[in-house]
Protein backbone atom coordinates (compact mmCIF):
# COMPACT_ATOMS: atom_id res chain seq x y z
CA UNK A 1 0.00 0.00 0.00
CA UNK A 2 1.57 3.25 -1.13
CA UNK A 3 -0.82 6.11 -0.55
CA UNK A 4 0.16 9.73 0.03
CA UNK A 5 0.28 10.92 3.63
CA UNK A 6 -0.89 14.36 2.49
CA UNK A 7 -3.81 14.27 0.08
CA UNK A 8 -3.88 17.22 -2.30
CA UNK A 9 -6.94 18.68 -4.02
CA UNK A 10 -8.14 16.20 -6.58
CA UNK A 11 -7.58 13.29 -4.20
CA UNK A 12 -10.32 10.90 -3.17
CA UNK A 13 -11.66 10.16 0.32
CA UNK A 14 -13.51 6.96 1.11
CA UNK A 15 -16.34 7.33 3.63
CA UNK A 16 -17.80 4.27 5.31
CA UNK A 17 -21.47 4.98 5.98
CA UNK A 18 -24.04 6.90 3.98
CA UNK A 19 -26.05 8.91 6.51
CA UNK A 20 -26.15 12.62 7.24
CA UNK A 21 -22.66 12.75 8.73
CA UNK A 22 -21.19 11.17 5.61
CA UNK A 23 -23.26 13.57 3.50
CA UNK A 24 -21.93 16.65 5.31
CA UNK A 25 -18.36 15.32 5.19
CA UNK A 26 -18.64 14.84 1.43
CA UNK A 27 -20.00 18.36 0.98
CA UNK A 28 -17.14 19.80 3.04
CA UNK A 29 -14.60 17.81 1.02
CA UNK A 30 -16.02 19.12 -2.24
CA UNK A 31 -15.46 22.69 -1.03
CA UNK A 32 -11.75 21.82 -0.72
CA UNK A 33 -11.52 20.28 -4.19
CA UNK A 34 -11.57 16.70 -2.93
CA UNK A 35 -13.75 13.83 -4.18
CA UNK A 36 -15.57 11.31 -2.02
CA UNK A 37 -16.52 7.68 -2.48
CA UNK A 38 -19.36 6.52 -0.20
CA UNK A 39 -19.55 2.87 0.87
CA UNK A 40 -22.89 1.82 2.35
CA UNK A 41 -25.35 -1.06 1.97
CA UNK A 42 -28.39 1.23 2.19
CA UNK A 43 -30.04 1.79 -1.19
CA UNK A 44 -31.37 5.16 0.00
CA UNK A 45 -28.16 6.47 1.60
CA UNK A 46 -28.46 10.26 1.42
CA UNK A 47 -24.68 10.77 1.33
CA UNK A 48 -24.56 9.14 -2.09
CA UNK A 49 -26.53 12.06 -3.53
CA UNK A 50 -23.59 14.44 -3.01
CA UNK A 51 -20.58 12.17 -3.67
CA UNK A 52 -18.78 11.54 -6.94
CA UNK A 53 -18.60 7.76 -6.40
CA UNK A 54 -20.65 5.23 -4.45
CA UNK A 55 -20.56 1.53 -3.64
CA UNK A 56 -23.63 -0.28 -2.35
CA UNK A 57 -22.37 -3.42 -0.62
CA UNK A 58 -22.41 -5.11 2.76
CA UNK A 59 -19.86 -4.21 5.43
CA UNK A 60 -18.69 -7.84 5.44
CA UNK A 61 -18.16 -8.08 1.65
CA UNK A 62 -14.37 -8.48 1.62
CA UNK A 63 -13.99 -8.12 -2.15
CA UNK A 64 -16.12 -4.98 -2.34
CA UNK A 65 -14.27 -3.47 0.63
CA UNK A 66 -10.90 -4.12 -0.98
CA UNK A 67 -11.99 -2.55 -4.29
CA UNK A 68 -13.40 0.44 -2.43
CA UNK A 69 -10.22 1.00 -0.42
CA UNK A 70 -8.02 0.57 -3.50
CA UNK A 71 -9.96 3.36 -5.23
CA UNK A 72 -9.32 6.02 -2.54
CA UNK A 73 -6.39 7.74 -0.87
CA UNK A 74 -7.72 7.50 2.69
CA UNK A 75 -10.69 5.89 4.43
CA UNK A 76 -12.75 7.45 7.19
CA UNK A 77 -16.15 6.62 8.67
CA UNK A 78 -19.29 8.30 9.96
CA UNK A 79 -20.18 5.74 12.65
CA UNK A 80 -18.11 3.97 15.27
CA UNK A 81 -19.62 0.47 15.09
CA UNK A 82 -17.44 -0.55 12.17
CA UNK A 83 -16.82 -4.32 12.42
CA UNK A 84 -13.24 -5.15 13.37
CA UNK A 85 -12.78 -7.35 10.30
CA UNK A 86 -14.04 -4.53 8.06
CA UNK A 87 -11.48 -2.15 9.55
CA UNK A 88 -8.72 -4.73 9.13
CA UNK A 89 -9.50 -5.29 5.43
CA UNK A 90 -9.65 -1.57 4.73
CA UNK A 91 -6.35 -0.91 6.53
CA UNK A 92 -4.59 -3.40 4.24
CA UNK A 93 -5.45 -1.23 1.22
CA UNK A 94 -5.53 2.38 2.42
CA UNK A 95 -4.83 4.47 5.53
CA UNK A 96 -7.79 4.40 7.91
CA UNK A 97 -8.22 7.64 9.85
CA UNK A 98 -9.10 7.73 12.71
CA UNK A 99 -7.12 4.54 13.26
CA UNK A 100 -8.30 1.10 14.27
CA UNK A 101 -7.06 1.46 17.88
CA UNK A 102 -9.25 4.51 18.46
CA UNK A 103 -12.15 2.74 16.79
CA UNK A 104 -11.78 -0.36 18.97
CA UNK A 105 -11.52 1.78 22.10
CA UNK A 106 -14.65 3.83 21.42
CA UNK A 107 -16.93 1.05 20.23
CA UNK A 108 -16.77 -0.95 23.47
CA UNK A 109 -17.91 0.96 26.55
CA UNK A 110 -15.80 -1.08 28.97
CA UNK A 111 -12.65 -0.67 26.87
CA UNK A 112 -13.40 3.04 26.60
CA UNK A 113 -13.95 3.52 30.34
CA UNK A 114 -10.82 1.50 31.17
CA UNK A 115 -8.80 3.64 28.76
CA UNK A 116 -10.07 6.84 30.35
CA UNK A 117 -9.44 5.59 33.88
CA UNK A 118 -5.93 4.41 33.01
CA UNK A 119 -5.15 7.93 31.77
CA UNK A 120 -6.45 9.57 34.96
CA UNK A 121 -9.57 10.97 33.30
CA UNK A 122 -12.54 10.94 35.68
CA UNK A 123 -15.75 9.08 34.77
CA UNK A 124 -18.88 7.96 36.58
CA UNK A 125 -18.42 4.76 38.63
CA UNK A 126 -18.78 1.69 36.42
CA UNK A 127 -18.47 -2.09 36.39
CA UNK A 128 -18.24 -4.81 33.76
CA UNK A 129 -21.38 -6.99 33.57
CA UNK A 130 -20.58 -10.32 31.96
CA UNK A 131 -23.39 -12.33 33.53
CA UNK A 132 -26.21 -12.20 36.06
CA UNK A 133 -23.93 -12.69 39.05
CA UNK A 134 -21.69 -9.84 37.91
CA UNK A 135 -24.74 -7.60 37.52
CA UNK A 136 -25.98 -8.25 41.05
CA UNK A 137 -22.50 -7.66 42.45
CA UNK A 138 -22.15 -4.41 40.48
CA UNK A 139 -25.53 -3.12 41.66
CA UNK A 140 -24.56 -3.87 45.26
CA UNK A 141 -21.26 -1.98 44.87
CA UNK A 142 -22.34 0.97 42.71
CA UNK A 143 -25.85 1.31 44.07
CA UNK A 144 -28.99 2.71 42.49
CA UNK A 145 -30.20 4.55 40.58
CA UNK A 146 -27.86 3.33 37.89
CA UNK A 147 -28.02 2.55 34.19
CA UNK A 148 -27.25 -0.68 32.40
CA UNK A 149 -25.87 -0.31 28.87
CA UNK A 150 -24.79 -2.82 26.27
CA UNK A 151 -21.04 -2.70 25.79
CA UNK A 152 -21.45 -2.23 22.05
CA UNK A 153 -23.82 -0.73 19.47
CA UNK A 154 -26.15 1.38 21.63
CA UNK A 155 -26.78 5.04 20.71
CA UNK A 156 -29.58 7.59 21.19
CA UNK A 157 -30.79 5.63 24.20
CA UNK A 158 -30.84 2.24 22.47
CA UNK A 159 -29.43 -0.72 24.40
CA UNK A 160 -29.94 0.97 27.77
CA UNK A 161 -32.14 0.32 30.80
CA UNK A 162 -32.46 2.26 34.04
CA UNK A 163 -32.20 0.43 37.36
CA UNK A 164 -34.12 2.48 39.92
CA UNK A 165 -33.72 -0.06 42.73
CA UNK A 166 -31.93 -3.40 43.17
CA UNK A 167 -35.22 -5.19 42.51
CA UNK A 168 -35.18 -3.84 38.92
CA UNK A 169 -31.78 -5.31 38.04
CA UNK A 170 -32.82 -8.55 36.36
CA UNK A 171 -35.67 -6.92 34.43
CA UNK A 172 -33.18 -4.36 33.09
CA UNK A 173 -30.81 -7.17 32.12
CA UNK A 174 -33.63 -8.89 30.23
CA UNK A 175 -34.54 -5.59 28.54
CA UNK A 176 -31.10 -5.35 26.90
CA UNK A 177 -31.21 -9.00 25.86
CA UNK A 178 -28.68 -10.08 28.50
CA UNK A 179 -25.93 -8.83 26.23
CA UNK A 180 -22.43 -8.10 27.58
CA UNK A 181 -22.94 -4.83 29.42
CA UNK A 182 -21.60 -2.09 31.64
CA UNK A 183 -23.30 -0.72 34.74
CA UNK A 184 -22.79 3.00 35.29
CA UNK A 185 -23.72 4.90 38.41
CA UNK A 186 -25.93 7.97 38.11
CA UNK A 187 -24.13 11.23 38.80
CA UNK A 188 -25.81 14.44 40.01
CA UNK A 189 -24.77 16.52 37.03
CA UNK A 190 -25.84 20.10 36.53
CA UNK A 191 -25.07 20.30 32.81
CA UNK A 192 -24.22 17.99 29.96
CA UNK A 193 -21.56 19.52 27.73
CA UNK A 194 -19.42 18.38 24.84
CA UNK A 195 -16.20 19.39 23.14
CA UNK A 196 -15.45 18.86 19.47
CA UNK A 197 -11.71 18.32 19.13
CA UNK A 198 -9.50 17.60 16.12
CA UNK A 199 -5.98 16.21 15.79
CA UNK A 200 -3.90 16.21 12.62
CA UNK A 201 -1.41 13.62 11.40
CA UNK A 202 1.40 15.85 12.70
CA UNK A 203 -0.09 15.99 16.21
CA UNK A 204 -1.59 19.48 15.88
CA UNK A 205 -4.74 19.82 18.03
CA UNK A 206 -7.65 22.25 17.73
CA UNK A 207 -10.64 22.23 20.11
CA UNK A 208 -13.90 24.13 19.71
CA UNK A 209 -15.68 25.93 22.53
CA UNK A 210 -17.64 23.56 24.80
CA UNK A 211 -21.38 23.53 24.17
CA UNK A 212 -24.29 22.75 26.47
CA UNK A 213 -26.55 19.91 25.33
CA UNK A 214 -30.21 19.18 26.05
CA UNK A 215 -31.59 15.71 25.27
CA UNK A 216 -35.18 14.63 24.73
CA UNK A 217 -36.17 10.95 24.66
CA UNK A 218 -32.43 10.10 24.77
CA UNK A 219 -31.79 11.99 21.50
CA UNK A 220 -29.91 15.28 21.30
CA UNK A 221 -32.48 18.05 21.02
CA UNK A 222 -30.46 21.28 21.25
CA UNK A 223 -26.88 22.46 21.62
CA UNK A 224 -26.05 25.92 22.97
CA UNK A 225 -22.75 27.55 22.02
CA UNK A 226 -21.11 28.46 24.27
CA UNK A 227 -21.99 26.40 27.34
CA UNK A 228 -22.86 28.23 30.56
CA UNK A 229 -19.54 27.54 32.25
CA UNK A 230 -16.68 29.83 33.18
CA UNK A 231 -13.48 30.15 31.19
CA UNK A 232 -11.48 27.98 33.58
CA UNK A 233 -13.87 25.06 33.25
CA UNK A 234 -14.10 25.53 29.48
CA UNK A 235 -10.31 25.43 29.23
CA UNK A 236 -10.26 22.28 31.37
CA UNK A 237 -12.84 20.59 29.13
CA UNK A 238 -10.77 21.41 26.03
CA UNK A 239 -7.63 20.13 27.78
CA UNK A 240 -9.32 16.82 28.64
CA UNK A 241 -10.42 16.38 25.02
CA UNK A 242 -6.90 17.19 23.79
CA UNK A 243 -5.45 14.69 26.28
CA UNK A 244 -7.72 11.94 24.93
CA UNK A 245 -6.91 12.43 21.23
CA UNK A 246 -3.18 12.72 21.94
CA UNK A 247 -3.09 9.53 24.03
CA UNK A 248 -4.99 7.63 21.33
CA UNK A 249 -2.67 8.97 18.58
CA UNK A 250 -5.95 10.00 17.00
CA UNK A 251 -6.34 11.62 13.57
CA UNK A 252 -9.60 13.37 12.77
CA UNK A 253 -12.47 14.93 14.70
CA UNK A 254 -13.81 13.47 17.93
CA UNK A 255 -16.81 14.34 20.08
CA UNK A 256 -16.17 14.20 23.84
CA UNK A 257 -19.26 14.26 26.06
CA UNK A 258 -18.86 15.42 29.66
CA UNK A 259 -20.92 16.03 32.80
CA UNK A 260 -20.55 19.19 34.89
CA UNK A 261 -20.97 18.43 38.59
CA UNK A 262 -21.28 20.96 41.40
CA UNK A 263 -20.59 19.47 44.80
CA UNK A 264 -20.85 21.73 47.84
CA UNK A 265 -18.43 24.65 47.93
CA UNK A 266 -15.61 22.85 46.11
CA UNK A 267 -16.71 24.27 42.77
CA UNK A 268 -17.61 22.43 39.56
CA UNK A 269 -15.77 19.41 38.24
CA UNK A 270 -15.90 17.42 35.03
CA UNK A 271 -16.54 13.74 34.31
CA UNK A 272 -16.23 12.24 30.83
CA UNK A 273 -19.39 10.43 29.78
CA UNK A 274 -18.52 9.09 26.32
CA UNK A 275 -16.26 9.65 23.35
CA UNK A 276 -17.30 9.39 19.71
CA UNK A 277 -14.51 8.81 17.12
CA UNK A 278 -16.19 10.85 14.39
CA UNK A 279 -17.87 14.15 13.69
CA UNK A 280 -20.65 14.62 16.21
CA UNK A 281 -24.24 15.85 16.32
CA UNK A 282 -23.36 18.40 19.02
CA UNK A 283 -20.86 19.96 16.62
CA UNK A 284 -23.29 20.81 13.83
CA UNK A 285 -23.45 24.43 15.01
CA UNK A 286 -19.86 24.88 13.80
CA UNK A 287 -21.08 24.88 10.19
CA UNK A 288 -22.57 28.33 10.65
CA UNK A 289 -20.94 29.86 13.74
CA UNK A 290 -17.25 29.05 13.18
CA UNK A 291 -14.62 29.94 10.62
CA UNK A 292 -14.04 26.22 9.95
CA UNK A 293 -16.76 23.62 10.57
CA UNK A 294 -16.17 20.28 12.26
CA UNK A 295 -16.73 18.63 8.86
CA UNK A 296 -14.07 20.66 7.08
CA UNK A 297 -11.79 20.17 10.09
CA UNK A 298 -12.14 16.40 9.85
CA UNK A 299 -11.34 16.46 6.13
CA UNK A 300 -8.32 18.66 6.78
CA UNK A 301 -7.06 16.32 9.52
CA UNK A 302 -7.40 13.02 7.66
CA UNK A 303 -5.87 14.52 4.51
CA UNK A 304 -2.80 15.86 6.33
CA UNK A 305 -3.69 19.52 5.84
CA UNK A 306 -3.11 22.21 8.47
CA UNK A 307 -6.03 22.39 10.86
CA UNK A 308 -8.30 25.39 10.56
CA UNK A 309 -9.22 27.84 13.29
CA UNK A 310 -11.95 26.55 15.61
CA UNK A 311 -12.78 30.12 16.60
CA UNK A 312 -16.44 31.02 16.99
CA UNK A 313 -17.60 34.28 15.34
CA UNK A 314 -21.02 34.37 17.05
CA UNK A 315 -23.18 32.55 19.57
CA UNK A 316 -25.43 29.78 18.29
CA UNK A 317 -28.25 27.42 19.18
CA UNK A 318 -28.51 24.25 17.10
CA UNK A 319 -31.71 22.19 17.16
CA UNK A 320 -32.35 18.81 15.57
CA UNK A 321 -35.35 18.14 13.36
CA UNK A 322 -36.62 14.73 14.42
CA UNK A 323 -39.31 12.88 12.47
CA UNK A 324 -42.21 15.15 11.53
CA UNK A 325 -40.37 18.22 12.86
CA UNK A 326 -39.01 18.53 9.35
CA UNK A 327 -42.47 19.56 8.11
CA UNK A 328 -41.73 23.02 9.53
CA UNK A 329 -38.89 23.59 7.07
CA UNK A 330 -40.59 26.44 5.21
CA UNK A 331 -41.09 28.56 8.34
CA UNK A 332 -37.50 27.93 9.39
CA UNK A 333 -36.22 28.87 5.95
CA UNK A 334 -37.98 32.22 6.34
CA UNK A 335 -36.41 33.02 9.72
CA UNK A 336 -33.64 35.63 9.76
CA UNK A 337 -30.23 34.61 11.12
CA UNK A 338 -31.22 30.96 10.89
CA UNK A 339 -29.38 28.33 8.84
CA UNK A 340 -31.38 25.29 7.76
CA UNK A 341 -29.74 21.95 6.90
CA UNK A 342 -31.86 19.09 5.56
CA UNK A 343 -30.48 15.60 5.05
CA UNK A 344 -32.36 14.50 1.93
CA UNK A 345 -33.98 11.48 3.60
CA UNK A 346 -37.09 10.23 1.85
CA UNK A 347 -39.20 9.24 4.86
CA UNK A 348 -39.70 11.02 8.19
CA UNK A 349 -40.02 8.38 10.89
CA UNK A 350 -40.35 8.87 14.67
CA UNK A 351 -36.88 9.27 16.18
CA UNK A 352 -35.20 9.74 12.79
CA UNK A 353 -32.91 12.75 12.35
CA UNK A 354 -34.15 14.56 9.26
CA UNK A 355 -32.16 17.78 9.52
CA UNK A 356 -31.15 20.56 11.87
CA UNK A 357 -31.18 24.32 12.05
CA UNK A 358 -28.92 26.81 13.78
CA UNK A 359 -29.98 30.20 15.04
CA UNK A 360 -27.14 32.73 15.22
CA UNK A 361 -26.75 35.52 17.81
CA UNK A 362 -24.25 38.26 18.63
CA UNK A 363 -21.74 37.30 21.33
CA UNK A 364 -23.32 37.05 24.76
CA UNK A 365 -26.94 37.10 23.58
CA UNK A 366 -27.91 33.49 22.83
CA UNK A 367 -30.86 32.39 24.99
CA UNK A 368 -30.71 29.02 26.72
CA UNK A 369 -34.42 28.26 26.38
CA UNK A 370 -35.95 28.22 22.92
CA UNK A 371 -39.21 26.65 21.83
Amino acid sequence: MSKPAIIAPGGRIGILGGGQLGRMLAMAAAELGLNCHIYCPDAEASAMDVASHATRAAYDDADALARFADSVDVVTYEFENVPAETARILAEHAPVRPGVVALATAQDRIVEKNFLSSHNIATAPYADVADEAALLKAVAEIGTPSILKTRRFGYDGKGQAKIASPADALAAYDAIGRAPAILEGFVPFELEISVIVARGIDGEIAAYDPVENIHKDHILDRSFAPARIDKGLADEARAIAAHIVADLDYVGVMGVELFVLREGTAGPRLLVNEIAPRVHNSGHWTQDACHVSQFEQHIRAICGWPLGSPERHCDAVMENLIGDDVDGWAALAAEPATALHLYGKAEARPGRKMGHFTRLYPFGSAPHTIR
